[in-house]
């Protein structure tokens, strides 16, 4: 058994520190709150992120980053994107020695445009073993009740995902898959959120479900053409951290970024909804981050262009959905022959 730490008390590190203490290991999980950390080793609780769940005695709080680290060679990165260079600058100061970074979090870095791995591998430099990307449909609010979920890991070194499969794998109710398509893997989980939110706000619009699934699936078109621009597998967004974590995020209530779509149809300011979610919606800096990127690469992403009016220009959000239906004709497999061209 091993002993690792997650750093991230937030709903989604609990969770995998739930079903790594489940799969036996010794977790240490680390928040920057000391009243967090002192009612998780008190009372088993984490109240303001997961509600009502127990936690298992194997999992011990800490507030102090080194100690959580002492003697650790896995570490589970669960904390919100922004936060990941100044997180690991502090990881760095405390290590002896190398180790594998587990990230967790889905999103792109405005401005330098890299994914969650790039900065890891940035900030860690000679003391990164290996970094692995955990992705795919999976809500911490339902992984904590031990229903049954799937997820992937990928990394740019096979033997190193094939390891953090075993860890993770709990055959009762937590499958784990690989998938040696990093770029894909990462680029499906960071803009899925993109796609909740313009399907949160449909909804919050009394849109219905013929306009969400016309943006669930051209949203999918548009995330394979960025993701297949950057190297990608085309293959990878037909799957879990494809299509499958674009569905779970955009119809299900435990999803943030779609509430907070939902509260910006419903005529809600952006500075508001972010105020009243008491976490981290991952779709708006992404968004930001996949409208600079796609210009850069000259690739077409109306989706994601309306929404970045709406977040960053103030738009209101039904004008960008009528100048979505507004745009010219199209041949729908356009998208799909150009991809698989690509790839031949």
């Amino acid at each position: 058994m091993e002993n690792i730490a997650v750093l991230g008390a937030g709903s989604w590190g609990t969770a995998l520190a739930l079903v790594l203490a489940d799969n036996g290991h010794h977790v240490r999980l680390w928040g920057h709150r000391t009243e967090q950390i002192n009612e998780i080793n008190e009372k088993r609780t984490n109240e303001k992120y997961l509600p009502g769940v127990r936690l298992p005695d194997a999992i011990i709080g800490y507030d102090d980053l080194c100690a959580a680290l002492d003697d650790v060679a896995i570490v589970v990165l669960a904390v919100p994107t922004k936060a990941i260079r100044t997180v690991l600058a502090d990881v760095r100061a405390c290590l002896a020695k190398p180790i594998t970074v587990v990230a967790v979090s889905k999103g792109i870095e405005p401005g330098t445009h890299k994914r969650v791995s790039e900065m890891v591998a940035e900030e860690m430099g000679e003391w990164l073993a290996d970094v692995v990307v955990l992705s795919g449909p999976s809500h911490a609010e339902e992984v904590v009740l031990r229903h049954p979920t799937t997820v992937a890991v990928s990394s740019p070194n096979m033997e190193a995902a094939r390891r953090i499969q075993d860890i993770f794998m709990n055959h009762h109710y937590f499958r784990v898959y690989t998938n040696p398509d990093l770029i894909g893997v990462e680029v499906g989980g960071a803009l899925k959120n993109i796609i909740a939110l313009a399907a949160g706000i449909s909804d919050g619009l009394g849109y219905g479900d013929n306009a969400k699934a016309a943006l669930i699936t051209r949203g999918l078109a548009e995330i394979a053409r960025l993701g297949c621009a950057l190297g990608a597998n085309p293959l990878t967004f037909a799957g879990l951290t494809g299509v499958g974590d674009l569905i779970v995020t955009c119809t299900s209530v435990h999803s943030r970024n779609w509430r907070a779509g939902y509260m910006l149809g419903q005529g809600k300011k952006l500075d508001k909804v972010l105020e009243s979610m008491g976490m981290v919606v991952e779709g708006v800096r992404t968004t930001k981050a996949a409208y600079e990127l796609a210009n850069e690469l000259g690739v077409k992403m109306p989706i994601t262009e309306a929404l970045y009016e709406v977040l960053f220009a103030g738009k209101d959000p039904k004008e960008a959905v009528d100048s979505l239906m507004a745009r010219g004709k199209k041949e729908e497999m356009d998208d799909l022959n150009n991809i698989f061209a690509k790839q031949e």
